[in-house]
């Protein structure tokens, strides 16, 4: 898997798609639109908080034990009589922890992106946020990850490695340490939409300009 692009194209993407739209009651493809700039958003808040050494620790310890890919394998049954509780709370845990005091910014930003309700994000967020976990444990264990540099070697890949990356990393993180006012968000999801600011249909456009692809 070269990064969360390839993942949401790919059918475990699409049953992910399929499933958090049922979970939530949104269109399909407005649930793929909130994943697409929401993955890449939470992935490059764990990237962060992984820099420092508790933090990479932290990360380490939970795809270890909690976080080690199991929740992958069947996708199917997590969806099919809607969503665990214990799954949402998990998820819950996860975006406090990666997200802090940001998440109601994140998530009224995501809102006004994409026209689905904050409160319909947090849903979204919540399912996606194990998930997320899910995919990096399994990679932590595949690829034999068990140092912090690994760590932040593996995140990095997952966001698509190079320049297109690391503006977007940099662009994460001023919004994740901004005074609040948002404005970033809009750079951002100016990336996500692709450069032109025009969106594009699919998946494949609005993940388009964030990867350079």
């Amino acid at each position: 898997m070269s990064g969360l692009l390839d993942l949401l194209n790919s059918p475990m993407g699409k049953q992910l798609i399929s499933g958090v739209s049922g979970q939530t009651g949104q269109p399909e493809n407005k649930t793929a639109d909130v994943l697409a700039m929401a993955m890449p958003l939470l992935m490059g808040a764990m990237k962060k908080n992984a820099t420092t050494p508790g933090g990479a620790q932290g990360l380490m310890n939970a795809l270890s034990s909690k976080h080690d890919g199991s929740i992958l394998d069947n996708l199917g049954g997590l969806f099919g009589g809607g969503v665990d509780q214990s799954v949402m709370d998990d998820g819950a845990g996860i975006l406090g922890h990666v997200l802090g005091a940001k998440q109601p910014q994140v998530e009224n930003a995501l809102s006004s992106k994409t026209g689905i309700d904050a409160g319909s994000i947090g849903q979204i967020l919540k399912v996606a946020a194990p998930i997320l976990l899910g995919i990096l444990g399994k990679q932590t264990r595949q690829q034999n990850v068990n140092s912090p540099e690994g760590l932040n070697g593996l995140l990095g890949g997952l966001m698509g490695g190079g320049s297109a990356a690391n503006k977007q990393q940099s662009l994460i993180e001023s919004f994740l340490d901004s005074d609040g006012d948002g404005s970033i968000m809009d750079d951002l999801a100016g990336m996500v939409l692709n450069s032109g600011g025009q969106k594009k249909g699919g998946l494949g456009g609005l993940l388009g300009g964030l990867f350079g692809k």
